[in-house]
């Protein structure tokens, strides 16, 4: 990407969408906005209520709506158009109508001469980024997924809560599926550098009620916990998607759990599933290839093998 004006188009302006244009234009990210939505006057709608915000911002962006034939032109491309699992349903049952949104929308944005990064929130996640990888035909560094990265959010919320100790200073991961098949990477999980499980061992006393399968489960059903309450979550994910912008954009280099396409790390290809990686202005830079305990690679297979049945049922 070498354009002077850092460009955006956001296809999908529901809740997703437009919590994360707020948090574009309050942080100041992108000089220009893009709302795409089959529903254009929600989008014309978006846009005027967006640009009455920039008295009282920092900084200006040009906020506009149109097609997705208008989008060749960005650098970033964030896609949130799909709908929510409805009740009972996990985000696995939302696949068909997802992919069916990328097959009529893909086609058109790469008519347009679009050559910049697709970042990715629809879910399934994991097999929606997989998709737009296939119909955009981009090298796989430049199709992205918000992966675990929420997931991940909200285990270092919890251990933050439990231990006392600020979330910035806890590091960690859950991987595989953005979904009930994930795991968190508790052997690489630090708080202040030092390994968790060594500070569990060393203060059995202190730690005796922390449940690891408890906190993962809850990591897990925390978003259909919001979900019953609200109707969808919006506001930690569109912030995911700011981060994963601002990332790009200032060639940050930050290490962010990712559904990342895959080929031949962690001796898995075809496929796309979460796994930490250093986000540049190149998209991916790099996969981070932990060496997982012989149980999270089990558990890393067996999530891999969920996303794999589902994506069997479009084609791949």
């Amino acid at each position: 990407m070498k354009g002077q004006l850092r460009k955006v188009g956001i296809l999908g302006t529901g809740f997703v969408g437009s919590s994360t244009a707020y948090s574009l234009i309050n942080q100041g990210i992108c000089d220009e906005l893009l709302l795409v939505d089959i529903k254009e006057e929600k989008s014309i709608g978006e846009s005027l209520d967006l640009t009455h915000c920039m008295d009282f911002l920092p900084s200006k962006t040009k906020i506009w709506t149109g097609t997705a034939s208008d989008m060749g032109h960005m650098e970033i491309i964030i896609i949130t158009a799909g709908p929510p699992p409805k009740e009972n349903q996990t985000r696995l049952d939302t696949l068909e109508t997802s992919a069916n949104i990328m097959n009529d929308t893909i086609p058109k944005i790469m008519a347009s001469g679009f050559n910049g990064i697709f970042l990715i929130a629809t879910n399934p996640v994991d097999i929606i980024t997989y998709h737009v990888w296939k119909l955009s035909g981009l090298p796989r560094h430049q199709v992205i997924g918000t992966g675990t990265s929420i997931d991940s959010s909200r285990l270092k919320t919890y251990l933050s809560d439990i231990l006392h100790v600020d979330v910035h200073s806890i590091q960690g991961y859950t991987m595989g599926e953005h979904g009930d098949s994930q795991f968190a990477v508790w052997s690489h999980l630090t708080i202040g550098g030092k390994p968790f499980l060594q500070i569990l061992a060393e203060n059995p006393e202190k730690y005796a009620d922390i449940d690891l399968e408890q906190i993962i489960e809850a990591v897990k059903r925390v978003g259909f916990e919001i979900l019953k309450r609200k109707g969808t979550t919006y506001y930690g994910i569109g912030n995911a998607l700011a981060y994963f912008t601002k990332s790009i954009f200032n060639n940050g280099h930050r290490i962010i759990p990712t559904s990342c396409i895959l080929d031949g790390e962690y001796a898995e290809s075809n496929i796309c599933t979460g796994v930490p990686a250093v986000i540049s202005r190149s998209g991916i830079k790099e996969i981070i290839e932990l060496k997982l305990s012989a149980e999270e690679q089990e558990l890393f297979k067996t999530s891999n093998s969920v996303l794999r049945s589902y994506m069997a049922s479009i084609g791949y």
